[in-house]
């Protein structure tokens, strides 16, 4: 964790100095433009990729900053910091999940329906929607019925 810290306190210095080069280029461009159709801004600062950039380095700051308040709450190293940690170390147990369950492929194709249905015609949505609600409930249930059940 402290190695993903400090790659994130990098990217925000990274895209804070992009940030500003990025303002001071376009600043320097909109000068050396003498005749322009229809200037960018009265100032000649290019917003959208200045703001763009400025919230990546905000972003990486956020997520450096938690991970190193993260880091520090834990008390210790994790295993992915310590050079004699082994594979196992670091391998939680994640929970039970079925190796031969359909359901998720039968919400995939739902979802993937309505999504289809929200980009070119709501009525494919009105077709995933149903295929959705009968994948969770299938896929919640699997457990009770036939030779599965418990």
């Amino acid at each position: 964790m402290r190695v993903n810290a400090n790659l994130f306190w990098i990217l925000a210095v990274f895209f804070g100095l992009s940030a500003a080069g990025y303002t001071l280029w376009s600043l320097i461009d909109y000068v050396n433009t003498p005749t322009q159709v229809e200037p960018i801004t009265a100032q000649g600062v290019e917003w959208v990729g200045t703001v763009g950039i400025t919230l990546g380095a905000v972003l990486s700051v956020f997520i450096a900053f938690y991970l190193t308040i993260t880091k520090r709450a834990q008390g210790g190293e994790l295993p992915e910091d310590t050079f004699t940690a082994e594979i196992d170390d670091g391998d939680p147990e994640v929970g039970h999940f079925s190796p031969w369950s359909w359901w998720p492929m039968v919400l995939a194709l739902g979802l993937g329906f309505m999504f289809l249905g929200f980009a070119i015609g709501i009525w494919l949505a009105f077709i995933g929607g149903p295929i959705v609600l009968i994948a969770i409930i299938g896929w919640q249930y699997e457990y009770y019925r036939n030779f599965f059940a418990r």
